[in-house]
């Protein structure tokens, strides 16, 4: 077996080390794209046990895309002492996280936000399903 030099092959072993951390970097960004919300086909929340319609289908990534929406926090809000936090996002929580911290919130109240929310912005930009049928379709399949 002939083994080369440094010098010989032009490669510095502090090169050679750099792969794995490299790949693992790699791993790393392929895993958080595959759980990343744009993969999301449904919104969903655990509060919503036995809904009475069918989830919304919902792809993240492509309705802000189509709605021009740059900011998570848009949608993701947070508010403290009644105030949005303009700065702040909620990105990752559940709505029901917030929306159904205290004890006198039921299931109601968070599918009245949810509405208010997703319709709200609908209406206000007279783009997007407003329908109940529109958004909860079943899916025969």
């Amino acid at each position: 077996m002939v083994v080369y030099s440094e010098k010989e092959t032009g490669v510095e072993t502090k090169h050679l080390l750099m792969l794995p951390a490299i790949g693992l970097v790699i791993l790393a960004l392929s895993v958080i794209a595959a759980y990343s919300q744009g993969d999301i086909p449904f919104v969903k929340d655990s509060a919503f046990e036995n809904p009475r319609r069918p989830p919304v289908a919902f792809y993240h990534d492509e309705h802000n895309e189509k709605a021009g929406l740059l900011e998570c926090n848009g949608c993701h809000h947070v508010y403290e002492n009644g105030k949005k936090l303009e700065s702040s996002a909620s990105v990752g929580m559940e709505c029901s996280q917030c929306h159904l911290a205290s004890e006198n919130n039921s299931a109601i109240d968070l599918i009245r936000v949810y509405h208010l929310q997703c319709r709200g912005c609908h209406l206000k930009k007279n783009a997007g399903p407003i329908l109940c049928g529109q958004c909860h379709q079943k899916n025969d399949n």
